[in-house]
C-alpha cells in the first residue's frame, strides 16, 4: 500500500495523511532518542509527524526531518508537520512569536498545521506549567476568539499552511465557527479518541462542519504519571479487541488504529519502540468488517486517560461538557 496516497482533504484545500507519528515522549526518554525514532519513522514510511512546543523536542524532530531531506529520503513537501501553541502563549501578541520560536527550533520555514493545544489559558512567561506557592496552576483569561484571529494571521503570513484546535469541546468549536468576521475555520480538532472514548458525538459534530477529527492516545495511553489516570484499564488488553486482532492475524494496536481510519478519523500512533513503529505502518494491509466495527463501537465507556486536571476550575476547561 502506498502510504503517500492515504490522505484526507482539509476544509482549506490542503491534504493531511490519515496516519501520523506522535512524537510526545514518555518522561524518561532522552532527547537524542526523539531524533532517532523520528528518523526511523520517516524511513519506514510515516509522512505525518505530530509535535508541540510543550513536548520540548522540536529541535530533535526538526533535525530528524532535515537529515531525511538531506539524504534524499523525502522532500520538505512530502512531510506534514504539526506543531501546537501552548497555553502560556494565548495572548494575541504572543502567538506569532511562539510559532516563530518553534520554527527556529525546527529550522524550518513553515509548519503544515498549527493548533491551539488546549483551551485553558495560563499565565504568560517562561514556565510551561506556571504554579503559585501552593503548587496550584496560575491560569489566565484570554478570549480564544482573539487567539484564533492571531492564528489566522500566522496562516496569512505563510508561517503555517493550516490552522486548527486541540482538546476543544463542541461549544468551544461553535464559538469559533460563529465568530463574526471569521476568516478560516479550524481544519481539525485533535482530541483523545480510542475504543473506550470513541467521541462519536464530537465526530458527528466535526463532520457536519467539515472539520477533521484527529485522534491522540488512539492506543489508550502511555502511562505517564501526572498526565494520565493510571487506574483505568489497559485498552490493548481488551478481550474484544484482542479477539478481532487474532481473527485478522494483526495486533490489538493495529485494530485500534484501523478502527479510526475506517470511521474517517485521522489517527496518531505514538511509540518509541522501533519494532512497533514499523508494525503500525501495516494498518493499510487489512480491513475490518462492519461487524468488527460495530463490536468496537460497543466498547465505548467514556474512559479518558488524559484528563488534563491542571485546567479544572478554569471556565474554558473542556471536559465538563458531554462532548
Amino acid at each position: 500500500m502506498d502510504l503517500k496516497s492515504q490522505k484526507v482533504k482539509l476544509n482549506d484545500g490542503h491534504f493531511i495523511p490519515v496516519l501520523g507519528f506522535g512524537t510526545a515522549a514518555p518522561g524518561e526518554v532522552s532527547k537524542s532518542e526523539a531524533l532517532e525514532v523520528t528518523k526511523f519513522a520517516i524511513e519506514v514510511g510515516f509522512r505525518h509527524l505530530d509535535c508541540a512546543h510543550v513536548y520540548r523536542n522540536e529541535e530533535q524532530v526538526g533535525q530528524a526531518i532535515r537529515s531525511k531531506i538531506a539524504d534524499g529520503t523525502v522532500k520538505r513537501e512530502d512531510i506534514f508537520y504539526t506543531s501546537k501553541l501552548w497555553c502560556t502563549f494565548f495572548r494575541p501578541d504572543l502567538v506569532q512569536p511562539a510559532l516563530e520560536k518553534s520554527l527556529k527550533d525546527l529550522q524550518l520555514d513553515y509548519v503544515d498545521l498549527y493548533l491551539i493545544h488546549f483551551p485553558v489559558a495560563m499565565k504568560p512567561g517562561e514556565e510551561l506549567l506556571p504554579k503559585d506557592e501552593n503548587g496550584k496552576m496560575i491560569l489566565d483569561s484570554v478570549d480564544l476568539c482573539r487567539t484564533w484571529e492571531a492564528l489566522e494571521k500566522c496562516k496569512d503570513a505563510g508561517l503555517t499552511k493550516s490552522i486548527g484546535v486541540s482538546n476543544f469541546n463542541h461549544k468551544q468549536l461553535e464559538k469559533i465557527l460563529n465568530k463574526p468576521g471569521l476568516k478560516y475555520k479550524p481544519v481539525c480538532n485533535q482530541v483523545e479518541c480510542h475504543p473506550y472514548l470513541n467521541q462519536s458525538k464530537l465526530l458527528d459534530f466535526c463532520k457536519s462542519h467539515d472539520i477533521v477529527l484527529v485522534a491522540y492516545s488512539a492506543l489508550g495511553s502511555q502511562r505517564i504519571k501526572g498526565w494520565v489516570n493510571l487506574n483505568h484499564p489497559v485498552l490493548l488488553e481488551d478481550p474484544v479487541l484482542c479477539a478481532i486482532a487474532k481473527k485478522h492475524k494483526q495486533t490489538p494496536a493495529l485494530v485500534a488504529l484501523r478502527y479510526q481510519i475506517q470511521r474517517g478519523v485521522v489517527v496518531l500512533a505514538k511509540s518509541y519502540n522501533k519494532k512497533r513503529i514499523k508494525e503500525n505502518i501495516q494498518v493499510f494491509d487489512f480491513e475490518l468488517s462492519p461487524e468488527d466495527m460495530k463490536a468496537i463501537d460497543g466498547l465505548n465507556r467514556n474512559i479518558r486517560y488524559s484528563e488534563m486536571l491542571f485546567g479544572v476550575g478554569h471556565p474554558e476547561y473542556p471536559f465538563s461538557e458531554e462532548y
